[in-house]
């Protein structure tokens, strides 16, 4: 029982490293000096749907982080 949690713990954290990874860059760049990188700040159907993603899995992952650490 405790092998097949660390394989799926394993395989979330790789999971959740290429999520992230796919997101897109938020910088700010030379544009926050003058305040005009918060003007075009909304999120696209596909970036946020990435998002909702991610933190499901990662809800998932320190869920079973909890798990594990008791058993």
């Amino acid at each position: 029982m405790k092998i097949t949690l660390l394989i799926i713990e394993f395989v979330l954290s790789i999971t959740i490293v290429i999520c992230v990874l796919m997101h897109s860059a938020k910088g700010e760049g030379l544009a926050g000096i003058g305040g005009q990188a918060k003007m075009f700040n909304s999120q696209k159907g596909l970036e946020s749907g990435l998002t909702k993603f991610t933190g499901i899995l990662c809800a998932i992952f320190l869920a079973l982080a909890l798990i594990l650490s008791v058993i």
